[in-house]
């Protein structure tokens, strides 16, 4: 059995989804977790992948790529990132509603990447874009015409919780309060 099959089923058979693995110089085998959604792990509640659950795969995999015979000098077991890129149709499902960086595999509409909102769209699916930020546009495509999809980071340093999903509702006034009295 190859490495990447023992990893993906014993990430898999612990409840976690493999989004990733790769293999890096020296030795090095990376793995990329991430938490299913409404799952309850034994680390704790919430959605983002923790420290435990980093730890608790590493140990795993640990003892199964040792009794599988599966050589690696490091093994390094880390959450996709905020950036987390999208593998299948279930991540464009689960992703359906936020913003999104598209490379395509050949030039539709005169160019290969994109950035704007992921929606489904019959058997297809579609990207909303706007290159002046007035007039709105829509690219439609099939997933295997798609070369890279990655969720765009969104960082909110103001205290709430970050989140991959586009703020929904009109953004407060210059200089609003918000229930506590703290300005925007």
């Amino acid at each position: 059995m190859n490495w990447q099959t023992v990893v993906e089923r014993t990430v898999s058979a612990m409840g976690y989804a493999a989004v990733d693995c790769e293999r890096g110089p020296r030795g090095l085998l990376r793995v990329f977790i991430d938490r299913l959604p409404g799952a309850a792990y034994p680390t704790g509640p919430g959605d983002a992948v923790t420290v435990d659950d980093c730890e608790a795969v590493t140990r795993q995999l640990q003892h199964v790529l040792e009794v599988e015979g599966c050589a690696y000098e490091r093994l390094e077991v880390s959450s996709p990132g905020l950036d987390r890129p999208l593998r299948g149709p279930g991540d464009y499902r689960r992703f359906a509603g936020c913003a999104v960086e598209l490379t395509l595999k050949a030039p539709l509409q005169g160019r290969r990447k994109y950035r704007g909102v992921l929606l489904p769209e019959g058997e297809h699916w579609r990207v909303t874009f706007s290159d002046d930020g007035k007039t709105e546009h829509a690219l439609d495509f099939a997933l295997d015409e798609v070369r890279e999809a990655r969720l765009v980071p969104v960082v909110d340093f103001k205290g709430r919780a970050a989140g991959t999903r586009a703020p929904a509702g009109p953004a407060a006034p210059a200089g609003a309060q918000d229930e506590k009295g703290v300005r925007e």
